[in-house]
């Protein structure tokens, strides 16, 4: 038995990074959860490992830009496990960066599809389910960036602070039932920061980045992905049951000020 045994979560985006994290603690805690991704072959990949440990999953193939597919992915969910009582609208990505005047309107156009468009569209979907269940919580991935923009990343930023103002203004339109709380996680060691390449000169300029990201920090280091899940674990929890519009920093300090 777990803190989440008997509820169900869907996560998004959880073939890899924050979101595989998120799914796997959620299951870990008990949760029959839906393990959500564009990436089907990964989403059954993490689902499987699951299952494999006693755990309960279902992987669901979704492209969080399309109504119809968002919906199904709901509906799955009531399918397989009765109802929902937790999502995390976690897919997002990074498209796109440089001064804004070079930067190309289809790289705009699909980080606020995927970012914000996506972000609405599970609630769009998910609040009626939560609803049948009696309430829930919803909880979205936002990004350092949208509290202390870097350079060059106008689009990305607005991305993520259109996910927090949405946050906040769905945690007063949806209360007392639904929560709504956001995460907004720095830099952190994922599958596609890794990388799959050994080539010593791309493992070089990998180590380099972390490095450099991590001297921005004040803890002198950048997020693993568990703590990230830990936050979500947290806000879901009943301990969090009074916390609502919440915007948590899961940064090291990062959004304080510069730690020179």
């Amino acid at each position: 038995m777990g803190m989440f045994s008997g509820k169900v979560v869907v996560v998004t985006g959880a073939a890899s990074g924050f979101g595989e994290a998120t799914a796997r603690r959620f299951a870990g805690e008990g949760a029959d959860v839906v393990v959500a991704d564009v990436n089907s072959d990964r989403a059954k990949e993490v689902a499987a490992s699951m299952v494999a440990n006693g755990q309960s999953a279902l992987a669901v193939a979704v492209d969080v830009r399309m109504s119809d597919e968002v919906a199904d992915m709901i509906a799955a969910a009531e399918s397989a496990f009765g109802g929902i009582d937790v999502l995390v609208n976690n897919a997002g990505l990074i498209r796109g960066s440089g001064p804004i005047e070079e930067m190309a309107e289809e790289d705009f156009d699909l980080t606020m599809s995927v970012n914000v468009k996506g972000t609405f569209l599970g609630v769009k979907h998910g609040v009626p389910a939560l609803r049948r269940r009696g309430g829930g919580v919803i909880l979205n991935t936002a990004s350092v960036s949208a509290l202390v923009p870097r350079r060059r990343s106008a689009i990305y930023a607005a991305s993520k602070g259109a996910v927090v103002t949405m946050t906040r203004a769905l945690a007063v339109d949806l209360a007392p039932a639904i929560r709504v709380n956001c995460v907004c996680p720095v830099a952190a060691v994922t599958r596609f920061q890794e990388g799959v390449s050994t080539d010593p000169a791309e493992v070089s300029a990998r180590l380099a980045k972390t490095r450099a990201a991590g001297a921005s920090i004040p803890m002198k280091r950048i997020a693993r992905v568990e703590v990230v899940a830990d936050a979500f674990i947290y806000l879901a929890s009943p301990g969090a049951g009074f916390l609502t519009g919440v915007v948590l920093p899961v940064d090291g300090g990062r959004s304080a000020g510069d730690p020179s």
